[in-house]
């Protein structure tokens, strides 16, 4: 079994999905940095892909409607 790691699929998309993670890390109050972020805690990191997988579920949706 290979693992996907942090590896981008669209190659195009990588701009746009920087972008809404620091929107993301915004709302969650996390100070996210450009770079490496090494230094966030668990608790931090997760809240950001949380609220990133949150705002997907929730345009799916809204694109079901």
């Amino acid at each position: 079994m290979t693992s996907r790691g942090n590896r981008v699929l669209v190659p195009q998309a990588k701009e746009g999905l920087d972008r809404f993670k620091m929107e993301s890390a915004r709302e969650v109050g996390v100070d996210l940095k450009e770079g490496y972020n090494g230094d966030l805690t668990a608790r931090e990191a997760g809240s950001v892909g949380g609220n990133m997988v949150k705002k997907m579920v929730e345009a799916y949706e809204q694109g079901l409607k």
